[in-house]
């Protein structure tokens, strides 16, 4: 017999990344195991996916937004009850690069996003000379960028769909463990709090 209340909570996920990166495709072949000839997204997509977490079922929402520079200054509408970010980056586009590292640091400083884990999709590793996930690590500063947060970056194919499910994975992961490292912390927090009002 259930309880009710033992259901994990719906999470929402957002998926940026600059334009032609290939959010669209992976998350259509995410979801659908297929292949979509996707136009540029001015807008959003959104798509509900199941995943299952120590044997809880949990509905993730996720958020693909449009990555056209226009579209960019309207990121931060969608900041608000997220639980994670998902960060496509093509491994293949040199000369985009640093717009693409630019991008993530100016998003992560938002206030709605402190704390939250981000998986960092390393897409088109399909593509000769994409950079690997290690090299894509280093180019970002990711150590630095993301020390304040849970991350991984997840080396992927949005076409052959390699890595995706394990991409999206560590997200629902990381998803869960960080509201469970929330209560821990709060709870610490208070200890230590009346523990010093107890000495007085």
């Amino acid at each position: 017999m259930g309880l009710k209340g033992s259901r994990l909570p719906d999470a929402r996920v957002l998926l940026l990344g600059l334009d032609g990166s290939g959010k669209s495709t992976l998350l259509y072949k995410l979801k659908y195991d297929e292949r979509f000839q996707t136009a540029p997204t001015v807008g959003f997509n959104v798509e509900m996916i199941d995943a299952k977490q120590n044997r809880k079922k949990i509905t993730v929402t996720v958020w693909d937004v449009g990555g056209q520079k226009k579209m960019r200054e309207h990121w931060k509408s969608f900041y608000q009850d997220t639980a994670g970010l998902l960060f496509v980056v093509d491994c293949s586009d040199n000369g985009r690069l640093e717009e693409a590292k630019h991008e993530l640091e100016h998003t992560l400083k938002n206030e709605h996003l402190q704390g939250l884990p981000v998986v960092v999709l390393a897409n088109k590793q399909d593509v000769g000379g994409a950079l690997t996930a290690t090299e894509i690590t280093e180019r970002f500063n990711l150590r630095k960028t993301c020390n304040n947060r849970d991350w991984f970056v997840q080396p992927c194919s949005a076409t052959s769909g390699a890595g995706l499910e394990d991409g999206f994975r560590r997200m629902v992961h990381l998803v869960k463990t960080t509201n469970d490292a929330n209560i821990k912390e709060t709870v610490k927090y208070l200890r230590a709090k009346s523990m010093k009002h107890g000495k007085k």
